[in-house]
């Protein structure tokens, strides 16, 4: 029997098997239309095309963990539990067709209460239009939006049970996987970058305090959803400028979340700081997966512009990463996983009797 090729072997953790190693990145719709974090037909007939199209895990977009944890007043939410069962209609559609369900839940800090990126509009919404004011470590605004005001400690306590419960919901909702969402400058990204976090207490200055909300997250998360629930943590690698957040502390710290009972780190860059120079080149993001991967000896799944099968099984059968997350080319393709089997010469099992007619 031939050996499938790397990209189509099945990926454990926790009990839990992805049926293949190209999965669905978290890609914010800003389509809760009515302003109530709450899913809608839109996001059951976007997620559920990945499904059938093949991909081994769909995840969501970043799902507020409280309502001012959203980046736009059109995000989706689980800080209530009508949101929590209303993700079950969809979780409940992309297990039928065989995909494993993951869910990123997240607070954007300073970074949210913006206008979503299709309005005319730019910058903060004001309150009158739906908008909230913002937090962050600091009181350091990102360029182009209102000033945060800078989180006093039990409020970050109050930050921390958000996740807690949110991650609760979202188990009970149908998830099999839960991200962290650490990346993108949002708030947890904010107080890992010495560039957003300006705090003199115990949660800023040294990597271990501003790494302190994280590693907080991901015990607490644990302890509450058990051994069973793989856990996942999205960071950007670097800020893209002297000074501020980078691979090597990246990799530290997957190291310490991995102690603290993390499972695999999504490797994606940027986001903190605007203007800086990003040098976008197909597979550009994957050598901050190689070397996280390699230095923190984690499991890591690389993004950024991987577009063919061939580059995607490339990376995974290389080592370089364990996964792919594919964003924008799923967008252009939701059936990408089933034509990467086709190029690659695999027979995979999980065709839809509905498009068998399909195959080449």
């Amino acid at each position: 029997m031939t050996t499938p090729p790397t990209l189509f072997t099945p990926f454990d953790v926790r009990g839990v098997s992805v049926r293949n190693r190209i999965w669905v990145a978290p890609m914010c719709q800003y389509s809760a239309e009515a302003g109530d974090g709450m899913t809608t037909d839109w996001h059951l007939v976007h997620l559920g095309s990945f499904a059938t199209g093949g991909a081994g895990m769909v995840m969501t977009e970043a799902a507020a963990v409280s309502p001012e944890g959203r980046i736009s007043p059109q995000d989706l939410g689980i800080w209530n539990d009508e949101q929590a069962a209303a993700f079950a209609r969809i979780t409940t559609f992309l297990h039928a067709q065989g995909a494993t369900t993951a869910i990123q839940l997240a607070h954007a800090g300073r970074k949210g209460s913006t206008y979503r990126p299709f309005a005319p509009q730019r910058g903060t919404v004001p309150a009158q239009e739906g908008g909230w004011p913002t937090v962050g470590p600091s009181a350091v605004e990102f360029p182009g939006y209102a000033p945060p005001r800078e989180l006093a400690i039990d409020e970050i306590d109050g930050v921390v049970d958000d996740f807690v419960a949110a991650a609760l919901r979202a188990v009970r909702s149908g998830f099999d996987v839960l991200e962290l969402h650490a990346a993108h400058g949002y708030l947890i990204h904010q107080f890992l970058s010495p560039l957003s976090n300006q705090r003199s207490d115990e949660y800023g200055g040294s990597l271990e305090n501003r790494a302190r909300l994280l590693l907080r997250i991901v015990t607490e998360v644990r302890a509450a959803v058990g051994d069973s629930v793989p856990l996942f943590v999205r960071f950007s690698a670097t800020d893209w400028t002297e000074n501020g957040w980078d691979e090597h502390q990246t990799s530290t710290v997957a190291n310490w979340a991995e102690q603290a009972g993390a499972d695999v780190f999504d490797i994606s860059t940027g986001g903190n700081v605007a203007g800086v120079t990003i040098p976008l080149s197909p597979g550009y993001q994957v050598p901050f997966a190689e070397f996280v991967k390699g230095t923190a000896a984690v499991r890591v799944n690389a993004v950024g512009l991987i577009t063919s099968a061939e580059q995607a099984n490339q990376i995974v059968a290389s080592g370089q990463s364990d996964a792919v997350m594919l964003g924008r080319e799923m967008l252009r393709d939701p059936h990408f996983a089933l034509r990467a089997a086709q190029e690659l010469g695999v027979e995979v099992s999980y065709w839809p009797a509905q498009y068998v007619r399909a195959k080449l």
